[in-house]
């Protein structure tokens, strides 16, 4: 009898990389017949950061990797960067779609010989790649990395855009959109739905979506309950099934692995008594507004280790040049800067008590697994209507800003200390509702995935229908 075989195609970036190596190891876990191909788009530098370690990491931890390889594709020229510099979405877009006639080869060319293929798992950027799909006659799958709230506003662009004609202006009034409770601000919008290249290349990838036999998203359904149900409501979609919390739960290493220092010094601290600040392996924050967030830390007492990522032309670990003098040494009994940390020990560590976070979705996933309570501080991406949903729709954080984008602090954005401080005090409270909110959806993320749980179900029905064919 041949194996079932799943082919994936993740975007090449480590914050989808990861959750989709996760969740094909959940699916080699229920199904002893199942093997997995990933297929990897290698972009050139310093598009590629941290993929291959990744990938070596995962495959000398991962008990089933008899059952999981990994096709490493050739590099193609990369769009024209002027295509960048207007919208990274579109160039990623177009940067993936150049990949079609590579990944169509290695599928080819690399099938088993005793397996039958019986799908296509793409990520939510590579929706070009249901071309190859339908050309090669397998049913395509999209993996959503993200919220099912933010793929309601995917799928929102064609509406607005029919009704309007135009891509959003921070001028349009609230707007009600299914997979939201509350009416959403035109200012928590993520950045591309500003732009008009950037809003066509996901409006383009929501409608594609369409075409698919079923999208699977990193989240659980009693997270986003009504964002789920919206979904599961709207008949031009394909079945949608929760499928996670997919994460790493090892953590990730990096190049400057300060895991030993920064974890003896949370050793060295009372229980519950630490603010952890770090914004993502891409989230950088200029020296005026870094000085502003010394100053509210400062101000605040409270304990604290905080994950700077260096501005550029900025020489690594001399953060003494970029906070205000004599910080560190004021600071140094309650608290610790480094460079990179290891996040999610960090969150594990029982000296945790919040979270300053970017609100990326992977972070979002991991703060809640761990009942840590996250204040919101977006930079970019769809940091800002995460945070929206996080502080509006479910009360599961604390706002300091849900509208803060990166490198607009000449436009008036910067976040003031006194506006830090009060939120710091709010996270730390152990009296405020929303640490025991947290709390509560910790236990139900691990729930979940046991047998019975909400996502559990819904990967035995994905796989039930993949494997019936």
């Amino acid at each position: 009898m041949k194996k079932a075989e799943l082919v994936f195609v993740p975007a090449p970036g480590i914050g989808h990389l990861v959750p989709t190596c996760q969740f094909a190891v959940n699916l080699l876990n229920l199904d002893e017949q199942l093997c997995i191909t990933m297929i990897i788009i290698r972009p050139q530098a310093p598009f590629d950061v941290g993929i291959d370690a990744y990938i070596q990491r995962f495959s000398s931890n991962t008990a089933v990797d008899h059952r999981i390889r990994f096709i490493k594709l050739p590099q193609v020229e990369l769009p024209p960067l002027e295509e960048f510099t207007k919208s990274m979405e579109n160039f990623f877009s177009l940067l993936i779609s150049s990949y079609k006639p590579l990944v169509k080869d290695a599928i080819i060319n690399n099938k088993h010989s005793n397996t039958t293929i019986v799908g296509l798992v793409i990520d939510m950027f590579c929706s070009s790649m249901i071309d190859v799909a339908n050309e090669l006659g397998i049913p395509p799958y999209i993996f959503f990395t993200s919220g099912s709230g933010f793929l309601g506003f995917v799928l929102y662009l064609s509406v607005w855009h029919s009704q309007h004609g135009r891509e959003f202006s921070l001028t349009d009034p609230d707007l009600d959109m299914p997979s939201y409770a509350n009416l959403v601000p035109s200012n928590v919008l993520p950045t591309f739905a500003f732009n008009k290249e950037g809003y066509a290349a996901f409006m383009n990838h929501g409608a594609r979506f369409k075409e698919t036999k079923g999208i699977l998203i990193n989240t659980f359904a009693e997270l986003e309950s009504h964002a789920v149900n919206s979904l599961a409501s709207d008949p031009e979609l394909p079945p949608v099934y929760t499928i996670g919390p997919h994460l790493d739960l090892a953590g990730q290493k990096s190049r400057e692995d300060n895991k030993e220092e920064v974890m003896k010094w949370l050793e060295d601290q009372p229980p519950s008594s630490v603010l952890f600040l770090c914004f993502g392996s891409m989230g950088t924050l200029e020296v005026p507004q870094l000085q502003e967030l010394a100053n509210a830390l400062e101000q605040s007492g409270v304990r604290f280790l905080w994950s700077i990522k260096m501005p550029l032309g900025s020489e690594y670990g001399k953060f003494d040049e970029l906070l205000p003098e004599g910080f560190l040494s004021r600071t140094k009994d309650r608290g610790m800067v480094c460079g990179w940390a290891p996040q999610v020990h960090v969150l594990t560590h029982k000296a945790t008590a919040g979270f300053v976070s970017h609100c990326g979705w992977n972070s979002t996933l991991e703060t809640l697994w761990h009942g840590v309570p996250m204040v919101t501080w977006p930079l970019h991406g769809e940091q800002q209507i995460n945070a929206f949903q996080m502080v509006k729709d479910l009360e599961l954080a604390v706002e300091l800003r849900m509208d803060y984008r990166m490198g607009k602090i000449s436009d008036g954005g910067i976040v003031r200390a006194e506006e830090i401080e009060n939120a710091i005090r709010c996270i730390m409270d152990s009296e405020n509702p929303v640490r025991k909110r947290v709390k509560e959806m910790r236990d139900k993320s691990r729930e979940v995935l046991m047998e019975g749980g909400s996502s559990f179900v819904s990967l035995r029905h994905f796989l039930k229908t993949i494997l019936d064919g």
